[in-house]
């Protein structure tokens, strides 16, 4: 069996504060194969982003970030900064959320195309990186490459920055790609055409995937299989069609029932499905399930701590009550 690129086995990231310690992350594992699209799923807050970080050491300086095992591409990390610095942009890179943010107003696009790829080819000039950066540019579907290049940020929409930011990070060829909510903010019709950007270039392309999304439907476009989060924790674990059509943790299912089916006929008289409750406080966890305050099949056993299932397929979920 070939080795995974990437394998963590109990993640953990904590702040301190004056009010104590915030627990981010408890124990996550993940593991991503060679090729493989992975999807991070779960509400706002479930820590899913904070994955991504650690693993490219952005996270805060006040962060503890420590891990049971963690191997990237055969080699053991501490996720220390020496190591996540030298695999930024070169190994790693990274779709952001936010694409204006991403890009520096003050340059023009085929200059900052240009620069991101200094690191990973340092002997190619500027000429060499100017015609791979116009190149990639058009294979993500931005029209008129050779003049897109000389312009700013600001004169592109929201979706076509998305594309460039997509472009910055496939230049560095890099082993693993993360998209961090990839589609946020973008209306219907470019988010469908970002995301066949992405299915697209993940078919002609080696590199693995992190997809980081709250979207169920956009983790079942691109990924293989789907580590679904809450408060920190993983709750449920497999196969994308597993999980999604055989969901074997309560959150799961309401996260699902959350869902919005852009084809199904609109009844106004019909309420938004919704999951009641909040979030755990990162700095009070509770001892037992983590999402036993709102779980509508809550009982007694929930206060300890739930066993790992699994089942042959790599379907995996913390939860006392076996699901039918």
């Amino acid at each position: 069996m070939t080795e995974p690129l990437v394998s963590i086995q109990g993640l953990n990231v904590s702040y301190r504060g004056a009010g104590g310690t915030a627990h981010i992350l408890d124990g996550v594992d993940i593991t991503i194969g060679r090729g493989q699209s992975v999807g991070l799923v779960g509400e706002s807050g479930s820590g899913k982003s904070t994955v991504a970080f650690a693993m490219l050491g952005l996270l805060a300086d006040n962060a503890e970030v420590s891990a049971r095992r963690a191997i990237f591409d055969g080699r053991a990390t501490t996720f220390a900064d020496k190591e996540t610095t030298a695999l930024r942009g070169t190994d790693i890179a990274m779709i952001f959320q936010d694409p204006m943010t991403a890009l520096n107003p003050m340059f023009t696009i085929g200059t900052q195309l240009v620069d991101i790829q200094r690191r990973r080819f340092p002997r190619d000039n500027r000429r060499t990186l100017w015609a791979r950066a116009e190149a990639v540019l058009a294979d993500v579907g931005v029209q008129d490459a050779a003049q897109r290049m000389h312009r700013y940020p600001h004169e592109f929409s929201g979706g076509m920055r998305q594309r460039v930011v997509i472009a910055m990070a496939l230049l560095v060829e890099p082993k693993l790609l993360i998209a961090d909510e990839p589609t946020t903010a973008l209306d219907a019709t470019i988010e469908a055409q970002v995301v066949d950007v992405l299915h697209r270039l993940r078919q002609r392309t080696a590199a693995s995937m992190l997809v980081v999304s709250h979207s169920m439907g956009l983790i079942a476009e691109l990924c293989d299989s789907v580590v679904v989060m809450y408060a920190g924790t993983v709750v449920e674990s497999g196969p994308v069609r597993d999980v999604l059509h055989r969901p074997r943790h309560p959150y799961t299912r309401a996260l699902l029932a959350c869902e919005i089916d852009p084809y199904a006929a609109f009844d106004p008289a019909q309420d938004l499905a919704t999951i009641p409750g909040n979030v755990p406080d990162p700095a009070r966890r509770p001892e037992g399930c983590i999402f036993a305050s709102r779980c509508p099949a809550s009982h007694q056993r929930c206060s300890k701590k739930p066993p790992h299932r699994q089942t042959g397929s790599g379907h995996a979920f913390s939860c006392w009550l076996e699901a039918a």
